[in-house]
């Protein structure tokens, strides 16, 4: 920024560092003095590119390349105007095609490509969503004020705060000033003996900067920046959380089964007498997974049983 000279005047930030770059929305930057002089009626053609300008559309330079003062200031125009949100189509596909013509037309403006084709698809959109972009913005404004809100009360708080520790330590100043000063009176007058006095001071210091470190905790919020509340409120009112008897909150107890035939193998026999021979048995992803061929095929023979059941013999 240092290096950075009004095109007109040539003055630099070197020779005159309260210099002040302004651009409009061509991209081409003058300083603040030639401004005023070539826009004393309010208007006026840029001195580069000729292009019509006002005075109150100028602005302080924040960025060192004016090609991207120029995008920021036409994609805030574009956006006031295209302000769907993905709420409002369809399918994703339809989202991504409208950001997609976003684009092309912020593209197209920045590097002067079809200005005047570009302009007229704006307008046609305009005329088209009339109503949906009115809409959106009166969405968008009570939106932007209740945020505008939230930060100012959470900058009271923050303003209250600094006050509230200001005053805690201006205290514990003037708190360890009098023990100073009755640590000097008591050595000039009192008939104790010095060290002892000195020893005593010294735990009563040692307490003050215990109490320093207790730092009061601040208040809690009652709702997020964005806006969002939480917490109980008077419009709100839910009922309490059950209290949970004392007691295990789970006592697992097996299943008991109604089984009219044979029982089916249990795990030891299952390992002992063939049964996992052919059974694939499970790897370390498997395993660390929670599955056990062990347990799959004593399922596998539990279904298989299930059915089955004595019968009588004639």
């Amino acid at each position: 920024m240092d290096d950075q000279a009004c095109p007109r005047c040539k003055t630099t930030k070197y020779r005159n560092p309260s210099l002040k770059l302004m651009v409009n929305v061509c991209g081409h930057t003058l300083c603040e003095s030639c401004v005023d002089l070539l826009f004393l009626k309010g208007s006026g053609s840029c001195p580069e590119c000729l292009a019509p300008l006002r005075r109150n559309n100028f602005r302080v330079q924040l960025f060192e390349d004016p090609m991207v003062e120029k995008e920021v200031d036409i994609r805030k125009r574009i956006l006031r105007d295209y302000n769907k949100k993905e709420d409002d189509f369809a399918s994703p596909q339809e989202y991504n095609d409208y950001l997609e013509e976003i684009e092309t037309i912020v593209y197209n403006l920045c590097n002067n490509i079809d200005v005047i084709g570009t302009n007229k698809r704006i307008e046609q959109y305009k005329k088209e969503n009339r109503e949906f972009i009115q809409r959106n913005k009166t969405r968008m404004g009570r939106e932007e004020f209740e945020l505008e809100e939230v930060l100012e009360l959470e900058k009271a708080q923050d303003e209250c705060r600094k006050q509230e520790l200001l005053a805690l330590e201006t205290e514990q100043k003037k708190k360890k000033a009098r023990e100073k000063e009755a640590l000097i009176d008591e050595l000039m007058f009192s008939g104790k003996d010095a060290s002892e006095i000195v020893n005593e001071f010294a735990e009563k210091v040692e307490k003050l900067r215990e109490e320093e470190k207790q730092v009061p905790p601040p208040k809690p919020a009652t709702q997020f920046s964005t806006g969002i509340k939480f917490g109980r409120s008077a419009d709100h009112q839910f009922l309490p959380v059950p209290k949970l008897e004392e007691g295990p909150l789970y006592v697992h107890e097996a299943p008991i089964l109604f089984v009219e035939g044979p029982n089916s193998p249990t795990v030891f026999e299952i390992e002992n007498k063939g049964f996992m021979t052919h059974i694939r048995s499970e790897n370390i992803i498997e395993r660390a997974g929670g599955y056990r061929s062990l347990i799959a095929c004593q399922r596998a023979l539990q279904d298989a049983m299930q059915g089955l059941f004595y019968g009588t013999e004639t």
